[in-house]
């Protein structure tokens, strides 16, 4: 059985403070910043199968522990995507100083990252967008149930409910969320899923989660009024979707978004996709990453 909480070879735990708020950060490698943000109910252990890797190639990555999440306090300022990713945008600055940044999101983290570069798109030189639905950019269509929308959205969103009965169920919970998701389930052992369950046990740490979710009408609304005035992210952007989740939507809702687009489904890989294929992830992030993209071959 491997040590699950063993960091990646080469990697370090360090913590930055932001308003008073402590953020855990995975960094590791040397070169180029890049950030990578997870989702939920994860932390930035989602990372460790490709951040080897991704170091080898030429990088310094980055990644924290969402405010709130794993271990990670939450921000004073609550978990408006914006207020996420000014908080997170000053721990890579403690880390790599003012430099271009590739931003890599994964769900809740690919929300935090299209904050981050609607925010700041002379910083985001690249912008990777992993598997999920984008509030203002179709967010508000998944979450209609009446249009056989997903259920948890609202679920999670309404205060305190989810975590009074979620509380003393997290193992069975957190167990039947990942084999519902998860494409490839080798790639997400019972282990593995105890480590990340253990971050998110008890109410007070299952209702800072939530808290994510309680934003998202508001995010959305931001989103929206930018892309209705005219907002287009200048930078490059890759729509990454599990090939058994959602595939080629996260494309599609990026479209009106970025001019400047590249579609990556990881075939074989459901929503946790850099858990799940990371070799085929790490395979086809590091040419988008790169700053010369290559010719196709005559």
């Amino acid at each position: 059985m491997r040590d699950v909480d063993a960091l990646p070879a080469g990697f370090r735990r360090e913590t930055h403070t932001v308003d008073g708020a402590r953020i855990a950060t995975l960094v590791g490698g040397q070169g180029v910043p890049l950030v990578l943000l997870h989702g939920w109910p994860q932390t930035s252990r989602t990372w460790h199968g490709v951040a080897p890797a991704l170091a080898a190639a030429g990088y310094t990555v980055i990644a924290p522990d969402l405010p709130g999440l794993g271990h990670s306090d939450p921000l004073p300022g609550g978990y408006a995507k914006d207020t996420v990713a000014e908080a997170l945008r000053s721990v890579v600055h403690d880390v790599a100083g003012a430099a271009p940044l590739r931003v890599i999101g994964h769900d809740i983290g690919g929300m935090v990252a299209l904050s981050w570069a609607r925010r700041c798109p002379d910083e985001v030189v690249r912008l990777a967008v992993v598997d999920t639905a984008l509030p203002g950019l179709g967010l508000e269509e998944v979450m209609n149930v009446a249009r056989g929308g997903r259920w948890h959205h609202g679920f999670f969103m309404t205060p305190d409910v989810p975590a009074m009965l979620v509380a003393g169920t997290e193992d069975e919970f957190f167990a039947w969320w990942f084999g519902r998701l998860t494409g490839n389930r080798d790639a997400l052992p019972p282990e593995e899923v105890a480590a990340t369950t253990a971050t998110y046990r008890g109410r007070a740490a299952l209702d800072r989660s939530f808290g994510h979710y309680r934003a998202l009408l508001d995010d959305g609304r931001v989103n929206t009024a930018w892309l209705d005035g005219g907002g287009r992210f200048p930078m490059p952007v890759a729509a990454v979707g599990g090939g058994l989740s959602l595939g080629d939507q996260v494309a599609q809702d990026l479209k009106p978004a970025a001019p400047d687009l590249r579609q990556i489904v990881i075939e074989g890989a459901g929503h946790f996709v850099a858990e799940e294929q990371p070799e085929r992830f790490v395979e086809e992030i590091l040419p988008f990453l790169s700053d010369r993209e290559e010719s196709p071959a005559a």
